[in-house]
């Protein structure tokens, strides 16, 4: 009987809903613009409802297929058509939809889709209905966009979009018509100027750096938020060492007037350490700096240089050196003042009254800077063509007449070693590449020499040795050396061997008992390039070069040496390059031709016939070498780190081709390979996270 009852229910309240949906409906066509209109929907479907707006508004709507459920709207005064409107948009946003208006229709979504729609932004935002989902953006003039979003962000629907853009300090909000002009107004109120947002703070003991580092670290406001990346401090404080004092912003009067406080209260006379002060440098070398400092206050009168260094045993020890500075005597530093190095913490020990420490400090700072540092790569290209041709026929005979005569005739035209016929004839496995055709005939006895036992010494009777040759080398040398420095440090870097050359023998008369030497100096053969980088202020970079390139000759046309003959390609220069240009140091273009003919007079000159009396050899040598460079200013971590990953990974790819492919008896050899560089960072440099563990 429940159940029944509880159906009979279901039935009459959607008969309701539908008579209700059929009064509202009564005209095709749309309602004019003074007509009235009563609401009275009960539990109705909400297409139906829409579809029965639309038929009294005059607009077209377009559903997406989740849009389903059912409306209750009850008005108990007639309302004109533009109030329906809204009051259909205020249904469909607390059912969870939005509408997207276009041109000549509303589309109706998710709300969680609205904000990918074509929806209004800028001016026609402002002209929007409240229940409208539009974009606006804001561009702050005083406060931060990042740090704005999460004050805001729980004034946005779940649904709705709330991001800020760093880069112009904007706001992006997608949201519905009415709560966009809320929050605007809200950000109008909190994006004012500040009044007193910075102050100059006047010290009169203490040193404004040293004050300035301290409220740095104490203070936490002067550091920006590390989860929060592209926000900017709440505080700042600078240092105007001229006049000794602090620059201080602050985003609201209470971080004033605290930092403020902190700062006269540190600014007071020492107190028991007799105006000996200590400075730790960030950057630069204590020593050098300790130097500088003396140098300038000194002038003429003689001070001690004293470095405190510690022995190897853990002791510290002074080291103490005379000098005299040249200088005028007016700004001479008084006998008491020391300034002393001290290399194991990299930090200065100054012994002087405060104003001449805050004098010194300011200095300090200005030379205790980061160094920029230059990355060099040099590009050395050597292509080297050599081309050499010989042709020659040499005729020798022979006879032995008796009585230890012997009648000898012939042609000799080649020195070369094995392409001279006497030379050949002695020792035939002498004779040199290419094609060698001989007639020997015998052998025959050259008077007046004899072997080590006493007989006389035999050689072939060489008649004819034809020889041809012909060589083509070629070489191409592609050398890419790069070197990272600091700014005005030199940087060296070889690469090639190191070849010994005799500068010295000694032979030992016969019956003495001295051993025979050889004395060898050995000599670095190969690439060698130094480098000094000194950057200027407009970006340039000044670069002192010096490059060798060297190598041990193969040239077999030279024949006579008394030691290795080596070739040599040097270079000494200063130019300017802009940062990250390619620029051309030198080059050697170099083409030497040369030939040669042997003949016999009036036989050689026969045609076709003289080729049988004569040699003939034309060598063609061709050498291009040209040297190009590039420095590259590395003035941040950033920079440095996208260098180091570019090389990196130009390693790693390189030894992904170093493999060989599986044979039929032998297998497949793979190269190891360095892990990504991110795994790298985590690793012993070189070691791959699969053998990180053996």
């Amino acid at each position: 009987m429940t159940k029944f009852r509880t159906s009979l229910a279901r039935a009459l309240a959607a008969a309701l809903a539908f008579v209700a949906v059929l009064a509202c409906a009564a005209p095709a066509s749309p309602a004019s613009d003074d007509e009235k209109i009563t609401v009275n929907f009960v539990n109705a479907d909400i297409q139906s409802v829409i579809k029965t707006v639309g038929q009294h508004t005059g607009k077209n709507f377009i559903l997406d297929p989740r849009v389903t459920g059912t409306v209750n709207i009850v008005s108990d005064q007639p309302v004109s058509k533009d109030m329906l409107y809204r009051i259909l948009l205020s249904a469909l946003r607390v059912q969870g939809y939005a509408a997207v208006e276009g041109d000549g229709f509303v589309k109706i979504v998710p709300e969680a889709e609205a904000k990918t729609s074509a929806v209004p932004t800028g001016k026609a935002a402002l002209r929007a209905p409240g229940e409208t989902i539009v974009t606006q953006v804001f561009v702050l003039q005083n406060e931060n966009a990042v740090q704005l979003v999460p004050v805001l962000r729980p004034l946005v629907t779940a649904n709705n979009f709330i991001a800020a853009y760093p880069n112009n300090n904007a706001i992006v909000i997608t949201d519905y018509a009415s709560n966009v002009r809320r929050i605007q107004r809200i950000i109008e109120s909190i994006d004012r100027p500040s009044a007193n947002d910075v102050e100059v703070i006047h010290l009169q003991n203490a040193s404004a750096i040293d004050i300035a580092q301290m409220l740095q670290r104490v203070v936490p406001e002067t550091n920006a938020p590390a989860n929060a990346p592209g926000t900017t401090a709440k505080a700042a404080i600078a240092v105007d060492a001229r006049t000794n004092s602090l620059v201080v912003r602050a985003d609201n009067p209470p971080l004033m007037h605290r930092i403020k406080t902190l700062a006269l209260g540190l600014d007071t006379p020492g107190a028991g350490n007799g105006n000996i002060y200590t400075v730790f440098l960030r950057n630069a070398d204590c020593t050098k700096i300790a130097e500088t400092l003396r140098g300038l206050l000194a002038g003429n009168e003689s001070t001690r240089t004293t470095t405190l260094a510690t022995t190897p045993a853990g002791n510290t020890s002074a080291q103490t050196i005379s000098s005299t500075s040249v200088g005028g005597g007016a700004g001479a530093a008084p006998p008491n003042s020391v300034i002393q190095a001290y290399p194991p913490t990299n930090s200065i020990i100054i012994a002087a009254s405060e104003p001449e420490y805050r004098s010194l400090r300011s200095v300090i700072d200005a030379l205790d800077q980061r160094r920029v540092q230059v990355y060099v790569e040099a590009l050395i290209v050597e292509i080297n063509a050599n081309k050499a041709a010989e042709f020659g026929v040499q005729w020798n005979g022979g006879h032995d007449i008796g009585n230890g005569q012997t009648v000898f005739g012939g042609t000799n035209f080649s020195t070369t070693v094995g392409a001279n016929i006497l030379g050949v004839a002695q020792n035939p496995l002498t004779v040199g590449t290419g094609l060698n055709l001989g007639i020997i005939k015998g052998a025959i006895t050259i008077p007046g020499f004899v072997d080590a036992n006493g007989n006389p010494i035999q050689i072939p009777n060489l008649q004819l040795l034809a020889r041809a040759l012909e060589g083509d080398s070629d070489a191409n040398v592609l050398s890419t050396p790069n070197v990272l420095t600091l700014d005005n440090d030199e940087a060296k870097i070889v690469v090639g061997q190191n070849v010994p050359f005799i500068t010295g023998s000694y032979t030992p008369v016969a019956g003495s008992a001295t051993t025979p030497f050889q004395t060898i100096e050995r000599k670095d053969i190969g690439l060698t390039l130094k480098v000094t980088p000194q950057v200027s202020e407009a970006g340039a970079v000044k670069l002192k070069i010096s490059t060798e390139v060297s190598s041990v000759t193969t040239d077999k046309s030279i024949v006579q040496s008394a030691d290795i003959i080596t070739n040599k390609r040097s270079l000494d220069s200063s130019v300017l390059v802009d940062d990250g240009q390619i620029v051309v140091l030198g080059g050697l273009i170099q083409d030497d031709q040369e030939g040669s003919i042997d003949k016999v007079p009036l036989l050689g000159d026969i045609p076709y016939l003289g080729g049988l009396f004569r040699y003939q050899s034309r060598t063609h040598k061709r050498t291009n070498l040209m040297i190009f460079l590039r420095p590259v200013i590395v003035k941040d971590a950033a920079t440095a780190a996208a260098l180091t990953g570019d090389r990196y990974e130009y390693i790693r790819n390189l030894q992904g081709t170093m493999h060989l492919p599986a044979e039929a008896l032998l297998p497949p050899v793979q190269a190891k390979q360095l892990p990504p560089l991110d795994q790298a960072k985590k690793l012993p440099l070189g070691v791959s996270d699969e053998n990180a563990h053996d």
